[in-house]
């Protein structure tokens, strides 16, 4: 048995005995059978001895003691959360865990989990809901708006409360004053704003923005408009600004992959690879490198491609391809999964989820290009699954994914957990252990190991002048005699060691430790693109200015690698050293 906090009743029943004790304790009886109350303050094994003549016997049951914890709050509402001055509003709340309510300000008190009360403000007001047990107390507002009829209608409201992907959001309403209540709450989608963050939901009636789970992650400005009971409308930007939980791309492959080995020229010894399908094409050198990634980098859309985990028992949902190869035709995606530029845009959508272990089952990496969630169903134009993690094994060469390279797309994003690492966005410590993917205006059209795929320009002949087919795979070992284009996708490249550091990172410390990342384990030629795009995720915690830095380099700064000998398998990322 387990208890949080109280006591425990201990009983028995035995035959024969004339005398029973209870330790750790002094209880003693002379009762065949009986019970009393025990109240421990640790988990405690207890040990019933049962005696008569004849000898002893015994028997142990063990109380389990468990930490209690904070209340939740699920919900804390006003509704309406706007209205004429002299009129009233109903506050109510659901609480899991709480013994007592406190609503401020006021001096309201309830021993209800669940509940409503009413107030009626003078003044907009903020109500601060108080849950509190034995562990402590967690706080949950609201604002109830009081406007005067008829003055003009604005949406008061700029931000809202921050917030961390897969944790439950503390709410937001948004604030309104003028016009003729009710109002009426939505959001543009028109296409030229976000909606809210992924998982999170709009009560059109009180204008209450909650979510049990955020998918999303990054900074999003949506366009908000209000309605009054006239039709006279008023609208604003809103921003939510929200932390990524990407440390689980970590953890995408084993560590003998290539997506986690270095290849800086000191450690390693590889050598540049000398092929002439090699170098990045001469016209993209002069190319900066360009953070696709960041906070408000894109306002009002997130910048950068998001992921998400999901347990092992998440329900699969059906999945429909309309476009290119598919891998799975249901998957566990759920409806918060953050989609690249948010369900609203038109372009690549990425959805990456990464399932974690259990119920029998390895962790696996589901990927979709152009995902579009559709109420239950997704589609997609072209998806990709690894359903083993923990393998090396690649994508069947000449077979695609959601990415043109046929790479995986999730471990070779740059993201804002592993720059931070245990340090904060202004003093991060951590390190970029893999390559980070990065495109080009046009790919050559080959590839090379660990790539699988391409989709690009050029062609190449062999030695003796013979045409290599287009759109397969070369080698870096026995390479190809001529080019007219080059970068084959899958190509990795490091930062040269004879180019300095960029003065500006000593005053960039996000920016430094990518920069570290490309000397130690390079960039991956993945995409077409822009070229010198640089791959990352959203985050809030990413410093714009900070990683503006990393636009001191150009491609010119960056040699290729010839890792052939690192190749265990055609079909492997493992690496023989």
């Amino acid at each position: 048995m387990s208890l949080s906090s109280g006591s425990s009743t201990l009983s028995w029943v035995t035959t024969g005995a004339t005398s029973i004790s209870i330790t750790p304790g002094t209880f003693t009886s002379t009762a065949a059978s009986g019970s009393t109350t025990v109240s421990p303050t640790a988990t405690t094994t207890y040990t019933l001895t049962a005696t008569d003549a004849t000898g002893s016997s015994s028997a142990t049951v063990t109380v389990a003691v468990t930490a209690p914890t904070k209340p939740v709050i699920g919900s804390f509402l006003a509704a309406p959360s706007t209205i004429a001055s002299g009129a009233s509003s109903n506050l109510s709340w659901a609480t899991t865990g709480a013994t007592s309510i406190s609503i401020s300000p006021g001096n309201f008190t309830s021993a209800s989990a669940t509940g409503a009360t009413t107030v009626t403000p003078s003044v907009t007001s903020t109500y601060t809901l108080t849950a509190t047990n034995s562990a402590g107390s967690t706080t949950a507002t609201v604002i109830v708006n009081v406007t005067t009829a008829g003055g003009p209608l604005a949406i008061s409201t700029t931000s809202c409360p921050g917030g961390t992907q897969g944790q439950a959001y503390a709410g937001c309403t948004i604030a309104v004053t003028g016009g003729f209540p009710p109002y009426t709450y939505a959001f543009d989608t028109s296409g030229n704003y976000p909606p809210v963050p992924e998982g999170m939901s709009l009560n059109t009636s009180t204008g209450y923005i909650s979510s049990s789970l955020v998918g999303g992650q990054g900074t999003y400005v949506p366009h908000f408009v209000v309605t009054d009971s006239t039709s006279s409308q008023a609208a604003a930007d809103v921003s939510f600004a929200i932390n990524g939980s990407n440390a689980f791309l970590a953890n995408i492959f084993p560590s003998t992959s290539i997506f986690h080995h270095r290849v800086d020229a000191a450690t390693t010894g590889l050598p540049v690879d000398t092929s002439p399908a090699a170098p990045i094409y001469s016209g993209y050198l002069t190319a900066t490198i360009k953070p696709f990634f960041g906070n408000n980098s894109n306002a009002p859309f997130p910048n950068g491609i998001p992921a998400i985990a999901v347990p092992y028992n998440q329900p699969n949902v059906s999945v429909t391809t309309t476009v290119y190869q598919h891998y799975f035709t249901s998957g566990p995606i759920p409806s918060y999964a953050p989609v690249e530029g948010t369900s609203l845009d038109t372009g690549d959508r990425h959805v990456l989820v990464y399932q974690a272990a259990g119920g029998g089952n390895k962790p696996a990496l589901y990927e979709m290009w152009q995902g579009i969630y559709q109420g239950g169903p997704w589609t997609d134009s072209s998806n990709a699954l690894w359903p083993d993690v923990t393998s090396n094994a690649l994508t069947t060469q000449g077979q695609g994914t959601s990415d043109a390279a046929g790479l995986p797309v999730a471990p070779l994003l740059v993201n804002a957990d592993e720059v931070i690492g245990t340090g904060t966005p202004s003093a991060p410590n951590g390190s970029v252990q893999h390559p980070v993917r990065f495109t080009v205006n046009h790919m050559l059209n080959y590839w090379v190991w660990p790539g699988t795929e391409t989709a690009g320009t050029g062609s190449c002949t062999t030695s003796g002048g013979t045409s290599i087919p287009v759109e397969t795979q070369i080698s870096q070992s026995t390479p190809p005699g001529a080019c007219t284009m080059t970068g084959p996708a899958g190509e990795i490249y490091r930062l040269k060691a004879s180019v300095a550091t960029p003065a500006c990172a000593a005053t960039s410390p996000q920016a430094a430790i990518i920069i570290t990342g490309f000397r130690n384990y390079g960039i991956i030629l993945a995409d077409n693109g822009s070229s010198g795009g640089l791959i990352g995720t959203p985050d809030a915690r990413w410093n714009d200015n900070d990683l503006s830095c990393l636009r001191s380099l150009t491609l010119a700064d960056f040699e290729p690698v010839n890792v052939s000998s690192l190749i265990v398998s055609n079909d492997s990322g493992a690496t023989s050293h």
